[in-house]
């Protein structure tokens, strides 16, 4: 099995938390997790991947970050048809509405996102929401 990257956005940390235990779960799994800072990646370095996970917070009126992740986002639609993504993140407000336009996106641009939909916490994850994105890794190996 190749390497998986989960590509994640943090301001307070709390998406940081959620990506690291995607890449334990991958890990568990038998796959080898690459957890990297979407400012350390390029769209580009995923085109030839079949896997892998993205993580970013609600912001504003629940939007993705708009200055790194939004435009990596926008670039990976046009090479994600056929691949499998997991969508995580967490919310300080509102209702998930930034995740349900992202899974659209994705979906609509061809990805098969896992579980069919992302997931999402409020504010901090806790040991319960930890546990679910270590079983999303899980998922993402076994694809």
């Amino acid at each position: 099995m190749s390497k998986i990257h989960v590509v994640y956005w943090s301001q307070t940390g709390n998406t940081q938390a959620m990506a690291e235990a995607v890449g334990k779960g991958i890990s568990e799994a038998g796959g080898e997790a690459e957890v990297v800072s979407v400012s350390n990646i390029t769209a580009n370095e995923l085109k030839d991947e079949n896997c892998f996970a993205l993580g970013c917070p609600a912001m504003s009126a629940e939007t993705l970050e708009e200055d790194e992740m939004e435009p990596f986002v926008e670039e990976l639609e046009t090479s994600v048809s056929g691949k499998t993504v997991a969508l995580f993140g967490s919310y300080g407000w509102g209702d998930g509405e930034w995740m349900r336009t992202w899974q659209d996106r994705m979906k609509s641009a061809g990805a098969k996102v896992v579980n069919g939909e992302g997931l999402i916490c409020q504010e901090a994850p806790d040991k319960e929401t930890l546990k679910m994105c270590e079983e999303l890794g899980k998922k993402l190996a076994g694809k």
